[in-house]
């Protein structure tokens, strides 16, 4: 699998646009990560107003972005390494489900007790660690997913705000019964950063790296404008 290396400092959506572009126009698996500020990102068909607590997040400067994949509201900061995988391959349930082994694989070689779930997760000891989602183009499949390794729970349960019937069928009572840091692990011990995760997987999932030309950032520029739009932002 080929790692392209992901400029640094940009928008949430600004990624999606990278796995959008590449989708289209390389035809190889490709595997990237990348780490955003505060944001929300909710899901193609969600409602905004069911899912995020807009206030909250107004005051303390945290993005609210829509995504074009299904799948629900997640936060991501700096603790929370965001993957994406895109493949040529239009078969989006096998390609999917070939991620989570994947990814899961690599967190049972640092100690941990990592499954996927029905719901596309990846649990350890019954905790999710890891929420995922899949979309497909005329030209591929696009996985992406988070791994949270040192999150701000706290702001977290503040900033998204799920109804109760969807807790309930997860039998919770909140989001942050139902999720778990990777640094709270003692087999995680050795590994513990961040970067130190990043460099695990991308060791274990690729074969050979590069960066984006200049010409695809300018593209990728010009698909991050799709999602700024303010009727694509509010499900319109």
């Amino acid at each position: 699998m080929l790692h392209v290396v992901a400029p640094t400092n940009r928008r949430l959506v600004w990624y999606l646009a990278m796995e959008e572009y590449l989708a289209r126009h390389v035809q190889e698996e490709i595997f990237f990560t990348w780490v955003v500020s505060p944001t929300v990102i909710f899901g193609r068909h969600q409602v905004i107003e069911a899912e995020v607590n807009i206030d909250y997040c107004e005051a303390h400067g945290i993005a609210m972005y829509r995504r074009k994949s299904g799948g629900g509201c997640v936060y991501a900061d700096e603790g929370n390494l965001m993957m994406s995988l895109i493949s040529p391959d239009k078969h989006s349930e096998q390609v999917f489900q070939s991620f989570l082994d994947r990814v899961s694989d690599v967190l049972q070689s640092l100690g941990l007790p990592a499954v996927k779930s029905e719901h596309n997760d990846i649990m350890v000891d019954g905790y999710k660690v890891s929420g995922n989602a899949c979309y497909a183009l005329p030209t591929g499949t696009i996985v992406h997913g988070t791994l949270l390794v040192d999150v701000n729970f706290d702001v977290l349960q503040q900033a998204i705000t799920p109804s109760v019937q969807k807790l309930a069928k997860h039998g919770v009572q909140s989001v942050r019964q139902r999720v778990a840091n990777l640094v709270d692990y003692v087999a995680f011990a050795d590994v513990k950063t961040i970067d130190n995760i990043n460099t695990h997987l991308i060791n274990a999932l690729c074969a050979r790296a590069r960066a984006l030309t200049s010409e695809e950032i300018e593209a990728i520029d010009e698909i991050e404008k799709s999602y700024l739009l303010p009727r694509f932002i509010a499900g319109k």
